[in-house]
């Protein structure tokens, strides 16, 4: 089941999210956030925002949310996306189903532009993106390092309305 954010998911999010802290490039973050931390962060994404979760048995496996791609007034139309699954539902189709009802959330907010940024490699994000049919648009060299070495971050876009 996808449905909005609770509150209360906010222990479930900083889980998923903090074993990408812990143990990989996905998150240029190197401290798990707090529970508290991550409440902060949910309630100030969802004041403009979707903030989804997927839900099964009671156990969040996944959440997707967007946020402002910049402050700048005209880029008020362009968002930039995130999805975070939990390490044992990857390949399960709930990243996908995840940006579906993201993607149709964003449409009805008049959204123009999608963006995704990801630190290479990832080839499942890549894949995950590519199959929404966001297009590479560039990529930064060495912008962030973590576990002693150099990463790459590169964008994807989706134009979701004319």
């Amino acid at each position: 089941m996808i449905r909005t954010i609770k509150p209360v998911d906010a222990a479930h999010i900083a889980g998923i999210y903090n074993y990408y802290v812990v143990n990989s490039i996905v998150t240029f973050e190197f401290e798990p956030v707090s529970v508290d931390e991550m409440a902060k962060r949910i309630d100030t994404i969802c004041k403009r925002y979707p903030y989804l979760v997927y839900e099964e048995e009671g156990i969040v496996l996944g959440y997707a949310y967007a946020t402002q791609w910049k402050a700048r007034q005209a880029y008020q139309h362009s968002v930039e996306s995130s999805v975070y699954l939990h390490h044992e539902a990857i390949g399960k189709g709930v990243g996908s189903k995840l940006y579906t009802k993201l993607l149709d959330e964003l449409k009805a907010m008049s959204i123009h532009a999608v963006i995704g940024g990801i630190s290479l490699p990832n080839d499942a994000s890549v894949a995950l993106h590519e199959k929404f049919g966001f297009e590479k648009i560039g990529q930064l060299k060495q912008v962030g390092r973590k576990f002693n070495r150099w990463i790459d971050v590169g964008y994807w876009e989706l134009i979701i309305s004319k």
